[in-house]
């Protein structure tokens, strides 16, 4: 099997999560990735112990990846690293901002040395403006960003329960880098690319900063959606927890007419458009609550498939682990294997396979080696 990035050569100088989600999604796409390791480890190998003894966000970011060590404030390693660089495609540094610089390894310089290496360099908040220089972590630029003051209940901002920041940052320079490749296809160049946290969770908000400023600034509603009702959580007879979500005024008049069984309500004026609905968001609640109190859960969800209304159940992570939908994967790792939510793309016709989690520094010899000039080898893993 050909893979899309297969004899792509990536230099990972990262750590924590945003730089290893990107450089993941390259690994699986067939890049050879070695990852360039402080003397004591990428910190984010200690986060927990929960995966065989291992940390879940560790095993998680770094399959398929290559593990070495460098301390790049000694001359061997930085000359090391220069070698990797000059053989490398793509060079992914989530450091903080000057870092690199004071290695030696400024952005000109690189591209001027280098000029089809392609750089993705990952911030905070970007490597120039007043906050350039304030280290910066997921739940940190949440709450800077403003994303936690729409998230959570009425009482209080909340945390979004994964690590959202740091995820859309990866993806974005993911993103970023297969188009850099794309455009060195066709010019022979490589490219600078910066990646800020604020700016992709500040990208991510733009719906809820524009009702803001077009003076709707939305509330913190828990389960529920700030610009859409009915939808959210209501309880069936039974005590079941039951999330609906209605798109249309002609959805909500089916499920008013033939869910709750109400045809007057379907037909009632003041509850007739989705912005009436929800400035009368308490009424239209009640109404729905009150109706779902007489149902047991599977009545109610028989109800909803047959009139096509969305629902869903309100899981938590025993749920998921035990759901129909979930597509799981074994990945192996020093301390065994574990099996984990497999990648959201599926390629039809073309299985992937996704390789080991490393060993903190276990390809040194390998690639010291390789890179020494003792063992040449491909750019393939």
């Amino acid at each position: 099997m050909v893979l899309p990035l297969q004899g792509k050569l990536v230099i990972a100088l990262e750590q924590a999560v945003a730089g290893p989600m990107c450089t993941c999604r390259m690994a699986d796409a067939g890049a050879r990735v070695i990852k360039v390791e402080r003397p004591d480890g990428d910190f984010a190998r200690h986060y927990d112990d929960a995966a065989q003894g291992q940390s879940s966000y560790f095993v998680w970011l770094n399959r398929g990846k290559q593990s070495i060590h460098l301390d790049l404030k000694q001359e061997a390693d930085q000359a090391l690293l220069e070698r990797m660089l000059a053989e490398a495609d793509i060079l992914v540094q989530n450091l903080k901002p000057g870092a690199l610089a004071d290695l030696g390894f400024a952005h000109e310089r690189l591209r001027t040395d280098f000029p089809r290496l392609i750089l993705i360099s990952i911030s905070g908040y970007s490597e120039h403006g007043p906050y350039a220089k304030r280290k910066a972590y997921d739940l940190l630029i949440q709450a800077e960003a403003g994303l936690a003051s729409v998230t959570g209940g009425p009482d209080r901002p909340a945390r979004v329960g994964v690590s959202v920041v740091d995820i859309a940052t990866g993806m974005n320079a993911y993103q970023a880098a297969l188009e850099a490749l794309l455009l060195r296809e066709r010019t022979g160049e490589g490219s600078d690319i910066r990646v800020s946290m604020f700016d992709a969770i500040a990208d991510w908000s733009t719906v809820p900063l524009l009702q803001h400023e077009g003076g709707q600034s939305p509330r913190r509603l828990g389960l529920a959606h700030p610009s859409i009702a009915p939808y959210g959580v209501f309880t069936t007879q039974d005590g079941v927890d039951i999330l609906i979500s209605t798109q249309s005024d002609r959805e909500w008049r089916i499920l008013a007419e033939h869910v709750m069984g109400d045809p007057a309500l379907a037909r009632e004026p003041a509850l007739a458009t989705n912005v009436q609905r929800v400035r009368l968001r308490g009424m239209t609640d009640e109404k729905v609550q009150t109706a779902f109190s007489k149902l047991d859960a599977q009545t109610l969800i028989e109800r909803l498939m047959a009139h096509e209304i969305a629902f869903g159940q309100v899981n938590d992570m025993e749920a998921l682990g035990q759901h129909p939908h979930l597509n799981r994967m074994i990945i192996a790792t020093p301390h065994g294997p574990v099996s984990m939510p497999a990648p959201p793309q599926r390629f039809i016709g073309q299985p992937r396979a996704y390789g080991p989690v490393p060993a903190c520094g276990e390809h040194d010899a390998m690639v010291r080696a390789e890179f020494s000039g003792q063992s040449p080898q491909s750019k393939t893993p």
